[in-house]
């Protein structure tokens, strides 16, 4: 009985799991937020797949009266993938003003997540009894510098637009950005219906003072209702009228840095991020070798110019750093501006150990809170590994290295060892079958073909192999992809290396050089500036650091130098 309970529990489990799995997961959005009491709205239900059920919209009718509903469906084919959607579009209008929920929406057995709704009270009142009328607001109004102020301008009529020009935003010492798409919904202002258009800025100012946002103008011609057309024919055109209307101005009294503030860039902003990935999780590496941080600060509130670098440029011994080039971006939607910077550094060590990468802070002014915060990453340890071609060779046995010895003049004493006839018949043996060994190495030696050619001038040179003349013509032909693969080929035949870096430890200091100048611009992308001679000047030249006696000499270069 205790089995069969256990079973069922664990079918049970099962079964809520694979339903958790399967649930269609659906996002929900609005197309501006805040709203205004007695502004239609659009609330917008997207599902990846096709949910359990249809939508019961019944508990939004608690604090929203529903306008209109659709329906919709996307199908796209990319690189090979379908991907699907649908979505729900509702127009609705607040009953209250307030902090408000859309609450979750059931779509049969799958459900959507409330989403919060700010609903303020309607503070524009036509001017008299305007057909057109503009009304303008900035936050804050007493910004510090270089902190977001977002600037609304609403357009309110009553009667059609055939044409009209709006002018911009102007102030001084300031960045002005436009935010997203212009929004169209309908609104009643004691009890006259109005349409109204939506459009937003996010402005930036550079210095500190009192601003003035001059006033803007709009310039209307619209179709009169009063008038009637002179003939009533198909052609003729109906009457119009034209309209110049302007805003309001807004004073902006922007404030200077706190005092308070240490920091060597000021950045202002709602919200900050900091945050890093890397090529390998567990943060190792071989000499030689890449390993590559991705780090990226994320503002919301601020423009991508007021992002600080990110990279650390406090030397490191053994290890050296090679940064791309930066991402910047900005993405602008209507809550305002958000900026990214991001950064890729390449860690290349020179020699096996453990690394420390100092801790990154970036000091930051939060608008929301009026106070200053630190986005903060601790210290990082590199940890790296010998790589497989430069581990020590083992000294070969004694018996061997007296073999290969040259007989000297030198007497030494040595105790005397008696050895049996059998022993010495059998080192006889040995000794005869080194000697007739030789003796063919020698003769195979002299009647080989040679691989020389004369060049008519009385100097031999060497053919190029397959390899080099796959190398030359990608150096001549600037085409570092190309060089990179010839140089893997003929690293990986001469010394069992498997990477431009471990590679170029093996060779003299010039080719040595190009071939990590050749693996730092391959890193950086920057392919099209490659100019690849001076890297086959350098491989005709001396390929190897070691010479063909197998003697490094007096001047041994280090195995690594980057």
């Amino acid at each position: 009985m205790h089995r069969h309970y256990c079973a069922w529990l664990l079918y049970g489990l099962l079964m809520l799991l694979s339903t958790a799995i399967q649930a269609a997961e659906i996002q929900v959005a609005v197309d501006r937020n805040p709203v205004g009491l007695n502004e239609s709205f659009q609330i917008t239900f997207t599902a990846s797949e096709d949910p359990d059920g249809n939508p019961d919209f019944a508990p939004l009718q608690e604090n929203f009266e529903i306008l209109s509903q659709q329906r919709s469906s996307n199908s796209s084919w990319v690189n090979g993938k379908s991907s699907r959607s649908e979505q729900w579009i509702v127009r609705a209008m607040a009953k209250q003003a307030g902090e408000l929920f859309i609450p979750p929406i059931a779509f049969g057995a799958d459900s959507s997540k409330p989403l919060k709704l700010v609903v303020n009270e309607n503070t524009a009142a036509p001017q008299g009894n305007d057909d057109i009328f503009l009304e303008v607001a900035a936050t804050p109004e007493q910004p510090y510098v270089q902190s977001q102020v977002l600037y609304t301008l609403k357009l309110f009529r009553k009667v059609q637009i055939t044409q009209a020009s709006l002018s911009e935003p102007e102030i001084k010492d300031a960045l002005v950005e436009k935010l997203g798409e212009d929004s169209t919904y309908a609104t009643q202002i004691k009890g006259v219906d109005y349409w109204v258009t939506e459009r937003k800025y996010a402005i930036f100012p550079q210095q500190s003072g009192v601003f003035t946002i001059a006033p803007l103008i709009l310039n209307a011609e619209y179709m009169s209702n009063q008038r009637q057309p002179r003939f009533n024919g198909f052609f003729n055109r109906p009457d119009t009228e034209t309209r110049r209307v302007a805003s309001k101005a807004i004073t902006l009294n922007v404030q200077a840095v706190p005092a308070s503030f240490k920091g060597p860039n000021w950045l202002s902003a709602e919200s900050v991020t900091l945050s890093e990935t890397w090529s390998d999780a567990g943060l190792q590496t071989k000499v030689g070798e890449p390993l590559t941080r991705t780090l990226t600060l994320n503002a919301k509130g601020a423009t991508v110019g007021q992002l600080p670098e990110l990279l650390d440029k406090t030397a490191i011994d053994g290890i050296k750093t090679y940064p791309d080039q930066p991402v910047l971006k900005e993405d602008k939607e209507s809550d305002g501006l958000t900026a990214l910077r991001e950064e890729k550094i390449a860690f290349i060590p020179s020699k096996p150990g453990e690394y420390t990468l100092p801790a990154l802070d970036i000091a930051w002014f939060n608008t929301k809170t009026q106070k200053m915060e630190t986005a903060h990453l601790p210290s990082v340890k590199l940890k790296a590994l010998a790589s497989a071609e430069n581990a020590q060779v083992p000294a070969p046995p004694a018996a061997a290295t007296v073999a290969q010895e040259p007989a000297t003049s030198q007497v030494t004493t040595s105790p005397i060892t008696v050895t049996s006839s059998s022993d010495t018949r059998f080192w006889q043996a040995v000794s005869a079958t080194l000697a007739l060994g030789w003796l063919l190495t020698i003769v195979v030696w002299y009647r080989r073909p040679s691989a020389k050619v004369s060049t008519g001038k009385g100097v031999e040179q060497v053919p190029e192999t397959a390899m080099e003349k796959t190398l030359k013509r990608a150096c001549w032909e600037n085409k570092p992809q190309a060089a990179k693969q010839a140089l893997l080929q003929w690293g990986k035949a001469e010394f069992g290396a498997e990477s431009l870096g471990a590679i170029a430890a093996h060779c003299a200091e010039a080719l040595r050089e190009e071939i990590l100048a050749l693996n730092r611009l391959l890193y950086s992308g920057r392919n099209q500036d490659w100019q690849g001679q001076a890297l086959w000047q350098a491989f005709s030249a001396k390929p190897t650091a070691v010479s063909s006696d197998g003697k490094n000499g007096d001047g041994l270069e280090p195995l690594f130098k980057i």
